[in-house]
């Protein structure tokens, strides 16, 4: 079938968090068979910083980040698609694409896939006037990439007709482990942007960790950092693109991954990087929030912290043999239940269930049967 997508970028992931779940997910499902287009907003210097050329599995439309451009690129969309897209947070006309997407004329299975559904969810429960209060209903379905029950019965309440999370995954030809790098080389690696909602996090799970540790060598990477205060033991690189980073998780004896504070609340929304970093063969510590047990086994195949003196205990008790035993065990769950070609089977038996019958059903996945809306 033909899927048309609107998201932030395929092609760059400046700024840009949700690229790889793009990339590994729809290269998936075009491996299935469908025929995908993706159209991005020519805005915020994506283009400029691209980390990927245009892939053989997809055709990319770059659209101006205009009035008119996204309207353009609507009407070529509806005029060829079997199933339209709407992804949150382009960072453009949003509301517009949302408004107009959710009441085109059009045969189309039309869909809202959120990913950052727990601020979402956040957002909306603050702000009653919010167009999605209006615009969800309309849509056909709302997939989103994490949040298990609580976005479920979350974006039930605010009028979906069936919510089904696609939760993040590993494309295992883009994320596997390679030779370290002395350029990153350090006890403990976080790879994120800063973000308002995740900066405070990093101060605690990260810089406060470091400030713990002075004998240890800690690097980040990713944009915005540049003039934040940081401890002399924390090495920055800036932004990093999809090409350095497995050699940025194979330099680090571990790799800390901190979750946004809405995904820390909702749980059950395990970031890319998790799966990204496991593939690569990282050891992994992550903070703590409900449901990461579905994913990997703490203590077994990934470090849980519900502090800065939690995360500094693992980094200096850890050994590079133990860390190594975390990673490969990691990979091995990951490789075996979480990976792309996973979840577009899932999204595959999804859409052609609601395209053959166009009523709302229920999903069965991994995380169990999802009851329909009613």
């Amino acid at each position: 079938m033909k899927l048309c997508f609107f998201g932030s970028s395929l092609v760059s992931s400046y700024w840009n968090g949700a690229a790889t779940y793009y990339r590994g997910l729809l290269k998936a499902l075009a491996e299935l068979g469908h025929e995908i287009t993706f159209y991005e907003p020519d805005a915020f210097e994506r283009q400029a910083h691209r980390d990927m050329a245009d892939p053989d599995w997809a055709r990319v439309v770059v659209y101006p980040g205009t009035a008119d451009g996204w309207k353009r690129a609507l009407e070529d969309a509806a005029r060829q698609a079997d199933v339209l897209v709407k992804a949150s947070n382009i960072g453009v006309f949003d509301a517009e694409l949302d408004e107009a997407l959710s009441d085109i004329r059009s045969p189309a299975l039309r869909i809202y896939w959120d990913v950052d559904a727990p601020a979402t969810l956040e957002e909306m429960a603050a702000t009653p006037q919010h167009h999605l209060h209006r615009v969800i209903p309309r849509y056909d379905l709302v997939l989103t990439y994490g949040g298990g029950r609580p976005v479920i019965d979350g974006y039930r309440a605010v009028g979906a007709r069936d919510c089904i999370p696609i939760y993040n995954a590993l494309d295992p030809h883009t994320h596997f482990p390679v030779q370290p790098s002395q350029t990153f080389a350090a006890d403990l690696g976080f790879l994120g942007n800063r973000m308002p909602d995740r900066e405070a996090r990093v101060d605690t799970f990260f810089l406060e960790t470091a400030t713990l540790l002075p004998d240890k060598a800690f690097v980040i990477a990713g944009s915005g950092w540049d003039d934040k205060a940081m401890p002399p033991n924390v090495r920055r690189i800036g932004h990093l693109g999809t090409g350095l980073h497995n050699t940025f998780f194979c330099s680090t004896l571990a790799t800390l991954n901190i979750n946004r504070a809405s995904m820390a609340r909702y749980g059950y929304s395990p970031p890319t990087r998790i799966f990204e970093a496991a593939g690569a063969g990282a050891c992994l510590i992550t903070d703590r929030w409900p449901g990461i047990e579905d994913f990997l086994e703490p203590d077994r195949e990934v470090l849980v912290a519900a502090s800065a003196a939690e995360v500094a205990r693992h980094v200096a008790d850890l050994t590079p043999a133990r860390a190594e035993q975390l990673a490969t065990r990691a990979r091995h769950r990951i490789l075996a239940d979480h990976t792309y070609a996973h979840r577009a089977r899932d999204v595959d038996r999804l859409l052609n269930g609601r395209l053959g019958k166009r009523e709302t059903i229920g999903t069965t996945g991994k995380f169990g049967k999802i009851e329909a809306a009613e």
